[in-house]
């Protein structure tokens, strides 16, 4: 597995657990919005993190850390992924995967083989606004792709989370509603604020922005009338 990057302490990447995240490259979205720019379009030039060094790491930190959030990029690309996690089960540590849910055969096989103890889709939009939001031509968009992971993760007994980022002008009001009567139901979800950078991928910031907190809990409001469990991160009080 090849690493582009290790956050050795975070509290906010595995809710409830002190974890480190470790981030992998490449990804088969193009969201305008990502601030994460140079690991979707050119991993190859990013530092790396050897997978010796990062276990050399991981062994030091047993006792200490509870789990590993991997992330990226889209982690479910590398081939290696099912050997990489199961490493980390060994050694004791609980594993997060985050993921966007555009490969759910590799999913389904990670949600049976006990090497995953959490797991965090993004849900970019609403479906019929999914594919500009994830910055793929339509004609070349699988939403049945997506519908298969919501599914897999509802029905599976591994905690989760569903997330959406937040940005004004990919995410009209209405459209929370429409996620809403998607995915109706238990399901935790999370609505995270949009944080412009200079590393977009869309390369202009200028052109997107965040909603006001305001604007947020409403938005929280409108899929808590389908989604009971829905909060803005960082603020769990938001839809009560």
């Amino acid at each position: 597995m090849i690493l582009h990057g290790l956050n050795k302490l975070t509290l906010l990447d595995y809710p409830g657990h002190l974890a480190c995240t470790a981030f992998v490259g490449a990804c088969n979205f193009r969201c305008p919005f990502c601030h994460n720019a140079p690991l979707v379009l050119s991993a190859d030039t990013c530092p790396q993190v050897s997978e010796e060094d990062f276990f050399s790491f991981l062994k030091k930190r047993r006792g200490i850390l509870e789990g590993v959030c991997v992330t990226g990029g889209e982690p479910t690309l590398q081939k290696d992924l099912p050997d990489f996690l199961a490493k980390i089960k060994e050694l004791g540590f609980l594993v997060k995967l985050d993921t966007n849910g555009y490969e759910p055969k590799l999913l389904e096989s990670l949600l049976h083989s006990a090497c995953l103890d959490m797991v965090s889709m993004d849900i970019k939009n609403c479906p019929e606004q999914y594919a500009k939001t994830a910055g793929i031509p339509a004609e070349r968009f699988d939403i049945a792709r997506i519908f298969a992971s919501t599914e897999l993760l509802r029905s599976s007994q591994i905690p989760y989370e569903f997330r959406t980022t937040v940005v004004k002008e990919l995410h009209p009001m209405e459209c929370f509603s429409q996620i809403g009567e998607w995915l109706a139901g238990s399901s935790p979800y999370f609505l995270q604020q949009f944080v412009a950078g200079d590393q977009l991928i869309c390369g202009d910031a200028r052109q997107f922005h965040a909603y006001t907190d305001a604007e947020l809990k409403k938005a929280a409001m409108l899929l808590a009338a389908y989604l009971p469990n829905t909060c803005v991160r960082g603020d769990q009080a938001s839809t009560k």
